[in-house]
């Protein structure tokens, strides 16, 4: 079972926009010399929660595709954490 999503379509947009935001700036103090790997994980953070509230029934493709971006966003964080 997962997280229940917010009702109105405003805070539907509005929730994984702020959690974004929060995420980089949580990163951009810890890593400030990263900007470029920092809008990368906000991109695929927002793109993983367009995924997440896609229909479903895509054959599985859209389950891969989530898999995938969580894959790339663990790559970037293993990049920026191996970075001076």
């Amino acid at each position: 079972m997962g997280f229940p999503l917010p009702s109105s379509p405003m805070k539907r947009v509005l929730l994984p926009f702020v959690l974004g935001l929060v995420s980089v700036s949580f990163i951009a103090t810890a890593n400030p010399g990263q900007p470029n790997m920092q809008a990368a994980l906000g991109d695929l953070r927002a793109a993983r929660a367009s995924l997440q509230r896609a229909v479903p029934d895509k054959q599985g493709h859209r389950n891969k595709a989530i898999a995938l971006v969580d894959q790339a966003i663990a790559q970037v964080q293993a990049g920026m954490a191996a970075a001076p």
